[in-house]
């Protein structure tokens, strides 16, 4: 339990330099796996590639330190916290030990502890407390914090000659309307969990760690994952209805995640092997005309039947879309321009991506309409090739474009995981 007595200290020390071993409230739920989550690269690296990632651990304490940073092919979580920061300093030294604090309160916080040894109630009484406290009580909950660099970040620390080459900005598309107080960041943070709370302190917690240093650029919330990222879990539906995800690259699918995923040797520069790229995108659904729609027509814009989720050609959710097959009409089962058809690998060239997207519903418009929709998230192994030509079909082509609109745009490397170094991007740093 937390030490709420007194303490003889008289100045606590910096939060993420206390790293003693005292047990938070959060803690006592989570701690038979937190000796899992803390034991570095070889006990972390199965779970992180696969061998054991169709389920969330039974402690709900996903391991940190492994090949690849938790959060990407982890199991989705139910639950997001989104935030973009800016660099308010050009100092890299400065930016590597926050990086480093960073490291030491989040690989705490998912191990179900406070960013400190009594951080919330345990210290000096006349001085902020070093953790914010709205966790206590709460398990771990799956928690998971994926760190990544945007461009602009090499651009202020002087590391252009590092920036990898599928960092490059992303082109305009038709369509978009993208706000810059929602776009860019010099550094993104992703927290998931199963308890949005939990995924909030998180983001609090590393954001005014990082003051004086960073600055909060955007963020977002989101609930009900739209996409699975493993085989165990069901599939879930987005806000016009329609399951989500079917065909997404899955936890279990190693060679698929090396792929599509994983960045490879010889990708880049080299300390970005074994990490990815994040694209996320906020797409405001415009739902009341979509709602309007009938759910025929509903249906072959997406390919799919809204009940069971089964490509038109099939009856189900996970037949083979056959881009080939003919209704009695002797037109295509499946629309020329229908999503999945667009979206597909086999139209595509073989491009695939793993979402891991989320719904949002931001209050209202202020023209008596819902400001909702999906924040969208991918991790690619390169952008340029995956991502991109993916969109440009889409905004070009596809029939539901006319209910969306992207408002929002960022793309991130994210360097490999913590199983051999001590904080992210430690080999650009150095």
């Amino acid at each position: 339990m937390t030490d709420t007595g007194r303490t003889e200290r008289t100045v606590p020390p910096p939060p993420s330099e206390e790293t003693g071993g005292g047990l938070s409230r959060r803690a006592l739920f989570g701690l038979a796996g937190a000796g899992v989550a803390l034991a570095g690269g070889g006990a972390a690296v199965g779970w992180a590639v696969g061998e054991n990632a169709s389920s969330t651990p039974a402690t709900g304490v996903v391991p940190f330190r492994a090949v690849h940073q938790a959060g990407i092919a982890t199991p989705a979580q139910d639950r997001l916290h989104f935030v973009a920061l800016d660099l308010t300093t050009t100092d890299r030294v400065a930016v590597a030990r926050l990086l480093a604090r960073w490291a030491t309160a989040a690989e705490r916080m998912t191990a179900g502890e406070e960013t400190a040894a009594n951080g919330a109630v345990g210290g000096n009484p006349l001085a902020p407390p070093a953790d914010t406290g709205e966790a206590l009580g709460l398990p771990a909950a799956s928690l998971t914090i994926t760190v990544g660099f945007g461009g602009s970040f090499f651009d202020k620390l002087g590391l252009q000659d590092r920036r990898p080459p599928a960092l490059a900005e992303l082109p305009p598309f038709a369509g978009d309307n993208l706000d810059p107080a929602r776009s860019g960041g010099d550094l993104c943070i992703q927290a998931c969990s199963d308890d949005p709370q939990v995924a909030v302190h998180a983001v609090r917690n590393l954001a005014r760690i990082g003051f004086g240093t960073t600055s909060v650029r955007w963020s977002q919330l989101g609930f009900g994952r739209t996409s699975s990222t493993s085989t165990a879990q069901t599939t879930p539906r987005n806000l016009f209805g329609f399951k989500d995800g079917t065909n997404n690259v899955k936890a279990e699918e190693p060679d698929q995640l090396d792929d599509h995923v994983w960045v490879q040797p010889g990708d880049g520069p080299d300390w970005m092997t074994g990490g990815t790229y994040l694209v996320a995108r906020r797409i405001r659904m415009h739902i009341e005309t979509w709602d309007r729609t009938s759910l025929q027509e509903q249906e072959q814009i997406v390919g799919r039947s809204k009940g069971e989720g089964n490509p038109l050609s099939g009856t189900a959710e996970f037949d083979v879309a056959d881009l080939n097959a003919r209704g009695a009409d002797g037109e295509p089962a499946i629309a020329t321009d229908a999503h999945i058809r667009l979206a597909s690998h086999e139209t595509l060239n073989g491009v695939r991506i793993l979402r891991r997207g989320y719904n949002f519903v931001d209050g209202t418009d202020g023209r008596g309409r819902l400001d909702a929709g999906l924040f969208f998230i991918a991790f690619v192994r390169d952008p340029q090739t995956q991502f991109v030509p993916m969109q440009r079909v889409l905004a070009q082509q596809d029939p539901m474009m006319e209910y969306l609109q992207h408002t929002g745009s960022a793309m991130f490397a994210c360097p490999p995981g913590l199983a051999g170094s001590d904080y992210w991007g430690s080999a650009l740093l150095s």
